[in-house]
């Protein structure tokens, strides 16, 4: 019995990680940017060129938001966890980056503007490890039960 609640406790906490940063992130920074257009998208791909990537720049602004809103709803439900989990940790490495490459004394420059980012990454590496918990929307498209 008192493995059982260890784990339902285990499980709620997750729940708790997934509903609060999910949708923080999906309504704060995710639809902003998925519903921004072409404009803002290539402005927030060009991001890329710290890593030596300047093609297509409204692409990979584009997949930022994707990641920001679609990871997002992925955490929030469960659904596709793994992926949505590993494109936001992508997503808040480059966002670390990009302030760790803005010119000093530039709002948001440094490990200071970073922090942010990074505890973001770190707590969707640490989803990517421990996985949803037990409470996860359940996709039965298609599936019919067994008699």
């Amino acid at each position: 019995m008192r493995g059982m609640e260890k784990t339902t406790r285990r499980d709620v906490g997750l729940l708790i990680i997934r509903l609060g940063i999910g949708t923080s992130m999906l309504v704060l920074h995710g639809w902003g940017k998925i519903t921004g257009g072409p404009e803002r998208w290539e402005r927030l791909g060009g991001t890329m060129r710290n890593f030596g990537i300047d093609f297509a720049p409204a692409f990979w602004g584009f997949m930022a938001g994707f990641a920001e809103t679609f990871g997002s709803l992925a955490l929030i439900l469960g659904i596709a966890f793994l992926p949505g989990a590993a494109l936001l940790a992508f997503t808040m490495f480059v966002a670390s980056v990009r302030h760790l490459m803005l010119p000093p004394g530039d709002p948001g420059a440094g490990w200071s503007g970073a922090s942010h980012a990074l505890e973001l990454m770190c707590i969707y590496i640490a989803l990517i490890f421990t996985g949803p918990g037990r409470f996860v929307v359940p996709l039965r498209l298609g599936r019919r039960k067994k008699r």
